[in-house]
């Protein structure tokens, strides 16, 4: 399916938009066609019903807008031995086995291991303004150096314009607000710190 598509569209936008678009269709079917061809016409917006029935499901138990709004202010307020325990709690309660990196690394902050296969998470960074080449190749290279399935960079901010394509083309997985959000779904809504 082509990315700027009616139907792709579609699929990034709220799921009710699709329902939306069906009823609307049948009304004006309804209303304005001959009565052997009304059905025809409100069958018309099946396909739209099909797409919103994908969007909800795709939809299903991520955080609203407002939560990720709140959770980006709330961990923007944090220092990291908070953020860094939320972290642990959270992918402990996901089925992680958790381990700190054996020596001092500027790579990586966390070794997550599940059904074996080994994971490599950059998580001291997230407050940064921006996202760079660097970061992201330090932990390319960690990932090589470990032999790990995978790696996870978090950060709040924005990727640079170099950065992204790296990551993409490398299969590093960038975490923001969104990924958080929902990772992190018992941190309290609302200003102030979680306890």
């Amino acid at each position: 399916m082509a990315k700027n598509s009616l139907f792709a569209i579609l699929l990034r936008s709220s799921w009710w938009i699709g329902l939306l678009i069906a009823a609307v269709l049948a009304l004006l079917s309804f209303a304005l066609l001959p009565a052997d061809l009304r059905l025809v016409g409100a069958l018309s917006g099946f396909p739209f019903l099909v797409v919103s029935a994908l969007a909800l499901r795709r939809q299903w138990g991520l955080p609203s807008a407002a939560r990720i709004a709140q959770t980006q202010e709330a961990l923007a307020d944090l220092g990291w031995p908070a953020f860094s325990a939320l972290l642990e709690q959270a992918f402990r309660r996901e089925g992680y086995t958790l381990r700190l990196p054996s020596g001092k690394s500027e790579a990586y902050d966390f070794e997550l291991e599940r059904g074996g296969r080994l994971t490599l998470v950059s998580a001291r960074r997230w407050k940064s303004a921006r996202t760079g080449l660097e970061a992201l190749r330090a932990l390319q290279a960690a990932r090589e150096a470990r032999q790990a399935d995978a790696v996870i960079y978090i950060g709040l901010a924005a990727l640079s314009e170099n950065a992204r394509p790296y990551a993409a083309a490398q299969g590093i997985d960038i975490w923001q607000a969104s990924e958080l959000a929902g990772l992190l779904r018992d941190l309290p809504s609302g200003k102030g710190r979680p306890h």
